[in-house]
């Protein structure tokens, strides 16, 4: 189970990176960000997480607010990932998943 949620969490990594980096690059040249190809190429990253927030939203949200809106629910949807994997990880050390913690425990008993 702890794998599964490893790789759960990278995937959200790599939106949340992706999300952040075509905002970053919007930035910089906010007027003419959707003719940049890297803005292109991260969109393509985002492009199924945005839809499906869009979808999940009502319709009241303007399209401009939904990439925000994407960033917020990947980084919640991120941190409880993160701590159930804590708990699973908790509630059996022997997975390959969890040995960071595994040492982690280790280091803290005297």
């Amino acid at each position: 189970m702890a794998l599964y949620l490893s790789i759960l969490k990278a995937v959200l990594e790599v939106a949340l990176l992706a999300l952040a980096g075509q905002g970053l690059v919007g930035v910089f040249n906010w007027s003419r960000r959707h003719q940049n190809v890297i803005y292109q190429m991260l969109g393509i990253v985002v492009r199924p997480f945005v839809v499906v927030v869009r979808w999940v939203t009502p319709g009241v949200v303007l399209d401009r607010h939904i990439p925000v809106a994407t960033f917020l629910v990947l980084m919640f949807a991120w941190l409880g990932v993160g701590m159930w994997k804590i708990s699973v990880c908790h509630a059996d050390l022997t997975q390959p998943s969890c040995r960071d913690l595994a040492q982690v425990r280790q280091e803290q008993i005297p």
